[in-house]
């Protein structure tokens, strides 16, 4: 493992791996369409796999970040729901009890992941205990991968820039609804908040670098 100002530090950096349901991941998920030519093109579920073995294989934790499962009458009562929620609503996406609310099967959680608390927005720490987590394992580097790159990835990401986190965003382990989308997640506003900037290559060169 490569040393703290050149890498990723042991025992204080960890993966967030954003929403690996069916719905985004599977063919036949609700929302694979949404980002399937973009997933495709960036070569998606082979630098997921990359990451995930490589990350588990130096002993760095994995922590699952899901969307909570929709149910419903979800939003129905609230004052401000926002209309990517009453979207979700609607289309029911990771849908509770169904087949695109499971993982998929390919990244699904492993002994001694860590699962959070489903988000209800776009960040996986607003109103979760993601925060706590962390920083009960002592981590300082996150590196997060999954869906989507311009709404939960780059949400989550800024919020935990924002908290002091170190942020590595990985641009072919993520898709987004437009190649116009990815582009303005990495290219404009990722370097406002992200530490880092890297291709899947790039990341498992940095990971396996001697210290």
């Amino acid at each position: 493992m490569s040393s703290p100002d050149t890498g990723y530090p042991a025992g204080r950096t960890a993966l967030l791996f954003v929403d690996p349901y069916n719905d985004f991941l599977a063919e036949g998920g609700k929302l694979w369409p949404l980002v399937s030519e973009v997933a495709r093109s960036v070569d998606l579920h082979a630098h997921l796999r990359a990451i995930c073995t490589t990350v588990r294989e130096a002993g760095l934790p994995v922590f699952i970040v899901p969307h909570h499962r929709a149910e419903p009458d979800d939003f129905r009562g609230w004052d401000h729901p926002t209309p990517y929620q009453l979207g979700a609503s609607r289309v029911q996406p990771f849908a509770k009890g169904s087949w695109g609310g499971e993982w998929h099967p390919e990244f699904a959680p492993q002994p001694g992941d860590i699962v959070v608390k489903e988000h209800w927005g776009s960040s996986g720490f607003a109103n979760t205990d993601l925060d706590y987590l962390l920083k009960q394992h002592r981590i300082s580097h996150l590196i997060l991968v999954g869906l989507i790159a311009n709404t939960c990835i780059e949400t989550t990401a800024r919020f935990a820039a924002e908290l002091g986190y170190h942020v590595t965003l990985v641009r072919d382990a993520t898709a987004a609804a437009s190649t116009a989308a990815m582009h303005a997640a990495h290219e404009i506003n990722a370097p406002t908040f992200a530490h880092r900037i890297l291709t899947t290559a790039e990341l498992l060169k940095a990971l396996c670098t001697p210290s």
